[in-house]
C-alpha cells in the first residue's frame, strides 16, 4: 500500500506537472492512488506560484503585472497542458458535430476559433481575478491563488471516480478513469474543505470550482460519453476561474 502510495504521488507529479519524475510501476491501482493525489500537485503549484506573486508585490510591481508572473508560474510548471486541454475540448464542442468528430477534432494537433477564443477568455479571467485579489492584499491573492489550484485538481479527482466513464478505450482518459474509490474522494474533499475552517471564503472558492466544474464534467459526458485527458485539463482550468472569481468577488 505504502508503495502505491508512493509511485501514485510520483505519477501525479509526473502527469500534472512539467516536473520529470521516475515513476518504476504505473497501473490503474496507481493511477487512482495519482488521481486521488491530485490535490496536493495543486498545493504545490500554490506554493510556487504564490511565492512569484509575493516576491513581485514586495518588489513593487503592479498588481496586474504580479497577477500575470503567477498565472504564468502555473503555466510554466504544467506546460500548459491544462489549457491546452481547455482549448481542444473548447473546439471539439463548438465544432457541434458528434461524439465520435468531436473526438477527433479534439486530438488535432492545431488550435481553432473557438479554441483560441475560450483560451484567451479564460486567461484573461484568472488574471484578472487575481489581480483583484492582490489589491486586497497579498495574502488574499495568494490564498485565492491556492484555493483555485487545489479546487482545480480536486475536480480531476472526482472526475476519476466510478461515476465517470471513458469518452475512448484509450488514451489518458481511459487509463485513469473509475480508478478513485467514492471514500477516497470523500476523504480528500474533506480535507480540502477542512483547510478553510477558519476562513470561509476559501470553502465558497472551492465549492464554486467544484460546482462549476462538475456542470462542465455533466456537459461534456452527454456531448462525448466520458473523460479524456483534455477533459480533465478543461475541468481543472474552469474550477480554478470559478474559484477565482468567487475568492475575488467575497
Amino acid at each position: 500500500m505504502l508503495r502505491d502510495c508512493a509511485d501514485g504521488l510520483r505519477m501525479a507529479l509526473g502527469t500534472l506537472t512539467a516536473i520529470p519524475v521516475p515513476v518504476s510501476r504505473v497501473d490503474r491501482r496507481v493511477a487512482g492512488w495519482a488521481m486521488a493525489a491530485a490535490p496536493l500537485v495543486g498545493v504545490l503549484l500554490a506554493a510556487v506560484s504564490g511565492a512569484v506573486l509575493a516576491g513581485a508585490l514586495w518588489a513593487g510591481v503592479s498588481p496586474l503585472l504580479a497577477a500575470v508572473a503567477a498565472v504564468g508560474a502555473v503555466a510554466l510548471l504544467t506546460r500548459g497542458l491544462h489549457w491546452d486541454g481547455l482549448a481542444d475540448v473548447a473546439d471539439g464542442l463548438g465544432s457541434g458535430a458528434d461524439a465520435d468528430r468531436a473526438l477527433a477534432v479534439m486530438k488535432r494537433s492545431d488550435i481553432g476559433p473557438f479554441g483560441v477564443i475560450t483560451l484567451v477568455f479564460v486567461v484573461l479571467l484568472q488574471v484578472a481575478a487575481v489581480a483583484a485579489l492582490a489589491e486586497e492584499g497579498t495574502g488574499a491573492a495568494v490564498a485565492g491563488l491556492a484555493a483555485a489550484l487545489v479546487s482545480g485538481r480536486l475536480a480531476i479527482t472526482w472526475a476519476c471516480t466510478r461515476l465517470v466513464g471513458a469518452a475512448r478505450p484509450e488514451g489518458l482518459g481511459a487509463f485513469v478513469s473509475g480508478t478513485v474509490p467514492y471514500p477516497a474522494a470523500a476523504a480528500v474533499t474533506c480535507v480540502v474543505l477542512a483547510v478553510g475552517l477558519v476562513e470561509w471564503t476559501w470553502c465558497a472558492a472551492v465549492a464554486a470550482g467544484l460546482v462549476v466544474a462538475g456542470g462542465v464534467l455533466v456537459w461534456v459526458c452527454r456531448r462525448l460519453g466520458g473523460i479524456t485527458g483534455d477533459v480533465l485539463g478543461a475541468l481543472v482550468e474552469s474550477a480554478a476561474g470559478a474559484a477565482l472569481v468567487t475568492a475575488a468577488a467575497l
